[in-house]
């Protein structure tokens, strides 16, 4: 997530400072990714001295207002211009979960797929009461739209995520199955060559026993 480009896209809208920021930021993800204020003036030096952004007076109250800059409105116009990188992928906690769940000991795959089914069934379902409730908000509120749809794109990204999530789960059920169905059956242990080892000794002493007791 970018933080910095989505800074750069609210100060477009005119000087803002740190906790303002923040706020219109979560405003418009619904607080999907929130921010804490250390965060924000943390990227806003960044962004300073990149030459991004300038200080730019202050508020009334004594806050500290930043501007974007000819630099900040280019790297804002090439971000939306540019597709995100995918060559790169981000860490996927839940792919990498089942990829160390596959064959570890005491560990029953089918039970970390079921376990996290449920888990985005229930996610599935919040989001989808929420965009009900966005719906209704892009109808009647006029005053906030802007964030409201926002918020709205956001909440369908995220049923988006999670009915792809619960097909994905669904296949690696299945294909566990077919895997399963045509392993070969397992044979019998092989004996470790210390075994076999000890086995042609107490053979080789069986014999010797009997050759000494044979009249």
């Amino acid at each position: 997530m970018s933080i910095r480009h989505g800074l750069l896209a609210l100060l477009e809208h005119g000087p803002r400072y740190g906790s303002q920021l923040r706020t219109e930021f979560e405003s418009r993800t619904g607080s999907t990714w929130p921010l804490n204020v250390g965060q924000v003036y943390t990227t806003l030096s960044r962004l300073e001295r990149d030459g991004m952004v300038v200080q730019d007076g202050e508020d009334e109250a004594g806050h500290p207002l930043y501007a974007i800059t000819d630099s900040g409105r280019v790297e804002l116009r090439s971000w939306f211009e540019n597709p995100v990188d995918r060559t790169s992928p981000a860490r996927d906690e839940l792919a990498i979960k089942l990829a160390m769940a596959v064959g570890a000991p005491g560990v029953d795959i089918r039970d970390v797929i079921q376990s996290q089914r449920r888990h985005t069934v229930k996610a599935m379902q919040d989001y989808t009461r929420l965009k009900a409730q966005a719906l209704t908000a892009v109808e009647k509120n006029g005053a906030r739209e802007r964030d409201d749809i926002a918020w709205l794109l956001v909440l369908e990204q995220l049923i988006f995520q999670t009915e792809a999530e619960a097909r994905w789960l669904d296949h690696c059920e299945s294909r566990l199955i077919r895997l399963s169905s045509t392993a070969p059956a397992a044979g019998p242990e092989p004996a470790s060559p210390g075994a076999a080892a000890a086995g042609t000794g107490a053979r080789g002493a069986g014999a010797e026993r009997a050759a000494r007791h044979r009249p």
